[in-house]
């Protein structure tokens, strides 16, 4: 086993989360295949030096595809977060440079491309929770500002949770729909506000989590520099990042 591969664990975890297949030609080693995908992930390879004993390219490539389109990752995901502290959530953002590979999509879809001032760029925006693991994600274009996807990332907020947020953040409408959820917004004031809410300095600090996160995120090759053509399979590269963290914090505690 490399250290890229899942652990016995991490595989008790997530075994019992996959697809079932009862009928048909039995399907291909599901860890072995996952165990390639998370290859790819962690060094950043491209999938044609997959190394061999993960089996066929093919194979891992086409069944992380069809899963995604079959919404396993996002399923896996949804299972993986369940279990986190709704007490204090954090909303941030980063930027990906995007390599020359992944701009040569076909034109017409949203491909989460834009420019900023790293060049072509795709923006990773999170939720994380108290313990500063991930439980929500979404892209867009790198000069799309951070409030646009807001109300997606905090539609599933608890009662008498606390947002912590930047400046970015600080509009009516992401305040209200923050307060309507029954949480409380704890976001910087901007300077040209007439009217200033109330605002926790020490609370804020905690925010040092989500910078923590997207360290340990772009600590993935594969998500540090963006080569996925679509944004889908870009989105899904993060999911798979993220239920690792996961898996791996609660694998130190258990």
């Amino acid at each position: 086993m490399t250290r890229y591969d899942l652990t016995d664990f991490e595989w008790r975890v997530i075994k019992p989360l996959l697809p079932n297949k009862p009928r048909g030609v039995p399907r291909v080693d599901d860890r072995r295949v996952l165990n390639g995908i998370f290859w790819v992930l962690r060094s950043g390879g491209p999938w044609r030096d997959l190394p061999a004993r993960y089996g066929p390219r093919t194979t891992c490539y086409n069944r992380f595809v069809r899963w995604r389109k079959a919404g396993v990752w996002d399923r896996l995901m949804d299972a993986v977060t369940a279990a986190h502290d709704g007490d204090i959530q954090m909303i941030d953002s980063t930027s990906v440079r995007a390599h020359q590979q992944a701009t040569t999509a076909k034109r017409g879809a949203d491909h989460c491309l834009g420019r900023s001032r790293g060049g072509l760029t795709t923006k990773i925006h999170v939720v994380v929770d108290a313990q500063g693991l991930p439980i929500r994600l979404g892209l867009t274009a790198g000069q799309t500002h951070d409030g646009q996807i807001a109300d997606k990332l905090l539609d599933r907020l608890g009662p008498h949770t606390i947002v912590l947020a930047d400046k970015a953040y600080d509009a009516d409408r992401i305040r209200e729909l923050i307060q309507n959820k029954g949480a409380t917004p704890n976001i910087p004031p901007k300077s040209n506000r007439r009217w200033k809410p109330f605002f926790c300095k020490r609370l804020y600090r905690e925010r040092n989590l989500i910078e923590r996160f997207f360290s340990k995120l772009k600590h993935f090759r594969r998500i540090a520099t963006r080569y996925d053509k679509l944004a889908a399979n870009f989105l899904a590269m993060v999911q798979l990042a993220s239920m690792w963290l996961w898996l791996r914090a609660n694998e130190s505690t258990a």
